[in-house]
């Protein structure tokens, strides 16, 4: 698949924030979720593997992570790519893209909808578990709105919102199971958290492997456009 990018100058400068999503979430609308300091916030263990930094033009930022993970110790760092100091550790690496909503984005509440909630950590975790949209841990749910299909009392499908930086929700952990494929749950519930996300004024974006590009295709088709491509980066800290 072969796909072309908006040009980075034609970027409107209120989309910053989708630079660097998390910390602008833990700085603001997640604030109550984040541990850290001023230039260093993660989320609670239990809620989220992804971190924010001020700036990793700062030369102070690395031994603020040090401070904050301690040593020899991994972290997820995303939507950037810099160099890694000496004696720093890169573990993994993976490649996303990071798409927005337009005005073709046809939003609706799904009648099939339910509201996911504690109660339903259990369930929720193994349909991300079969699914692997991407990083969900026992108090994810809490970062936002999460819904799904049941069929027979089962959870088949779910989506929800997970980071919040200004102005913007994130739509995240779709899962549908094999068995329940090409039957429109993804979209369904894809159009129906956007609607929620649009009805308190803020606008929806996603994230998507770079490798799916099945997802991605279904995504423009809903009204989504590619904003730009994304790193996904597992690091160590010197021991």
């Amino acid at each position: 698949m072969s796909t072309v990018l908006p040009d980075p100058d034609r970027t409107h400068a209120a989309d910053a924030v989708l630079d660097a999503p998390a910390w602008s979430s833990l700085t603001g609308a997640h604030a109550r979720f984040a541990v850290g300091n001023d230039l260093v916030r993660r989320y609670q263990d239990d809620v989220s593997p992804f971190a924010g930094v001020a700036s990793w033009a700062d030369p102070d930022v690395w031994d603020a992570v040090i401070d904050e993970y301690g040593s020899a110790s991994e972290l997820m760092i995303s939507h950037a790519d810099p160099a890694l100091p000496a004696g720093w550790d890169e573990v993994w690496r993976g490649h996303g893209l990071q798409l927005v909503e337009t005005d073709r984005l046809d939003t609706a509440p799904c009648d099939e909808a339910v509201e996911l909630g504690a109660d339903d950590v259990e369930e929720m975790l193994a349909i991300v578990g079969r699914n692997q949209p991407g990083p969900f841990l026992t108090r994810t749910h809490e970062l936002g709105r999460y819904v799904g299909i049941r069929r027979d009392g089962r959870l088949v499908a779910m989506a929800g919102e997970r980071l919040h930086p200004e102005g913007w929700t994130e739509i995240s952990a779709v899962s549908v199971d094999d068995d329940f494929r090409r039957q429109g749950f993804a979209s369904a519930l894809t159009r129906d958290v956007a609607h929620h996300i649009r009805s308190r004024g803020d606008r929806a974006f996603l994230h998507a492997s770079e490798s799916n590009e099945g997802a991605v295709r279904a995504y423009e088709k809903l009204g989504f456009e590619l904003r730009r491509r994304v790193p996904f980066l597992r690091v160590r800290t010197p021991a």
